[in-house]
Formats: C-alpha cells, structure tokens, sequence
C-alpha cells in the first residue's frame, strides 16, 4: 500500500496483530464521523469499497513518484501529510479535551509512527518500483500477524513470504536498489507499528478522532523536513496541488471507502482484500509509471499475497475458536 495514511487496523475493533496489512483508521465500526457518507458510495458493496480504497491508495503512491521530480520525496510527504491532517481535522473536528498524558502520549507516538512509515515508504519508492516497494513492505505486517499466531501452519505462510523474497531479488536483489529496499523494509517495520498503535489510539479516542490528530502530528513533525529540502517549491501552485491530489488518493478517498466498508465487512474479510496491494500497486506502476515486473517478480509478488492471505485465516480461524471456547489445538491445520 502506498503507504497506508488511514490504516487501521484491519480496521475496526479487531485485535491489532490480525491483519497482514492494513489501511483504515482504527474506529469502531459503528462510527457516523468523517468524510464521506453512506449514500455516496454504498452502492458499491463492501467488497467493492475496499478494493477502490486500494486502487485510490496505489495510484496516489503512481502519482507521488511523478510528482517527486518536482518536490523531491521528503516534500510529496509533506504536502500528503499536511494536506491530509487538514482534511481530516475539517471532517472529524476532535476534541481536545479531557484525555490523559497517556493518551496524549499514545496519539503523539502513533504521529510519529505514522510519519515514519510515509517517508520511508517514499523514499523507497524514489528509489525502486512501486511494485516491489510494496510487497517488501507488506513483510512487516505479515510478520506480525505471524508471530501473534502461535500455529505451526504459519512456518508455511512464512516460508511463502521468503521464497516471495527471494525471487523478488533475483536471488540478491541485483535488480533492485539496495537502499531502496532497505527503505521499504523499514516502512514494513513502521506499518507494523502503525497496526499496533492504530488499535491502542482507537480504544483511547472515539470515531477517528485520534487518527486526525496523529496525523496533525506527523505533518507538523515532517514539515521542517519537507521545506529544508523543497523550500519554496511545495507552495509552487502545480506541485501544491498534485500533492494535494496525492493526499485526497492516498489518504482521504481510502479512508473514507475503508471506514464505509468496515461497517459491513468482517475485520478478517477486509484483511484479505488488503493484501491485494502489492497487486494494485504492480499494475498502478505500469500503468501510470510504465514500471513492468519481470516473470520473477510478479511470482514473488503472488507468493507474498498467498502468505498474506493464508496468515489473515489462519488468524481468523483462531480467533473463532477461542470464541466458541475451543482453544486451537497447536500444528493444527487453517
């Protein structure tokens, strides 16, 4: 996922480490805040929903490396970040009041969390196709929901994601730009973070209140970065609003489809759909970038999806035993 402005965690009041991938706020499902409405887009179906939230998601991240010519990496983050929070302090309207040093310390560090993740993402794709960028980054999800699970079926999801890894770097990733691969692994690592903070801020602030503000965060966090190395540029009347244009398809149009959908699709459901990503984003690169995958990489991209999706049941599966009081037996199969 273009790195995931909203996501929650398979978003909703789901455990964090549920989901391989995600990328909606973490609020409860019920919730009637925020951009967007019923009516507008219901007509899609839930499944429909999610899907156009990813296409939205990936080609804003097609669009942020077309625009980086102009603004650099550090500066298309920016204008995301800063446009976005806008956006979503207008909508949600937070209230500042009447919460702890503890949930201020969980908002701020799930700012920081979700700052990191952009722009390492960013940086990633400055540097690698968005295809690849993305299945690399779906690593850091995936392997959270992995270790949350204490099955033996996930040793198999886990070897998937490597042999994944490995052909996506033919063998060494002589093909890729190691730092950009770096990169895209740490952006795996923040996402994975960004899961965990994501349900901790839903439990503390109501609707996507907190996700507003974490973001508000992030762009005040960002924003010295983003003028020491674009300066003026980032208020150029084009660049201002393509990047604008990033935010509302990376941050503001997904969240408002995934927020929707998650009031009518199960947690373990919309996980699935996420991992998907890699996919949309592959065909976001060639179609909008010209960024063609080699035989090799689009196997290691459907290996990656696999585990994802095998890791997201695996987990759906134990949690539905737990609820009928059946404790899972250890090894047994998904």
């Amino acid at each position: 996922m273009d790195s995931h402005p909203t996501p929650v965690t398979p978003s909703s009041s789901a455990p964090a480490a549920s989901a391989p991938a995600a990328s909606a706020p973490a609020v409860p499902a019920s919730a009637s805040k925020g951009p967007g409405g019923p009516g507008r887009f219901g007509s899609l179906g839930p499944v429909g929903l999610v899907l156009a939230g990813g296409v939205s998601v990936q080609f804003g991240g097609a669009l942020a490396v077309a625009l980086m010519p102009r603004a650099g990496a550090l500066g298309v983050v920016t204008l995301r970040l800063v446009v976005g929070a806008l956006v979503l302090l207008v909508f949600c309207r937070p209230r500042l009041r009447g919460y702890s040093r503890a949930d201020w310390g969980t908002v701020v560090v799930f700012g920081i969390v979700t700052a990191a993740m952009n722009g390492l993402f960013y940086q990633a794709i400055d540097r690698i196709p968005l295809g690849p960028a993305v299945t690399l980054e779906v690593l850091g999800p995936l392997t959270l929901s992995v270790l949350a699970s204490r099955r033996l079926i996930n040793i198999v999801w886990a070897a998937l994601a490597l042999t994944g890894v490995f052909l996506l770097g033919g063998g060494g990733f002589s093909d890729l730009d190691l730092v950009g691969v770096a990169f895209a692994l740490a952006a795996g690592g923040m996402w994975a973070a960004y899961i965990v903070f994501s349900a901790r801020t839903g439990r503390r602030f109501p609707q996507a209140d907190g996700l507003a503000l974490a973001m508000a965060v992030g762009a005040v966090l960002f924003l010295p970065l983003g003028i020491a190395e674009s300066g003026a540029k980032l208020i150029d009347p084009t660049t201002l609003a393509l990047g604008a244009a990033v935010a509302l398809l990376s941050s503001v149009l997904p969240y408002t489809l995934e927020l929707l959908a998650l009031r009518r699709l199960p947690a373990s459901t919309f996980a699935i759909l996420m991992s998907l990503e890699p996919a949309l984003a592959a065909t976001a690169g060639f179609l909008v970038l010209g960024q063609s995958l080699s035989p090799d990489q689009a196997a290691a991209i459907a290996l990656v999806i696999a585990a994802s999706m095998g890791a997201v049941r695996t987990q759906a599966n134990q949690r539905t035993q737990a609820n009928r009081g059946k404790a899972p037996e250890p090894g047994a199969e998904s």
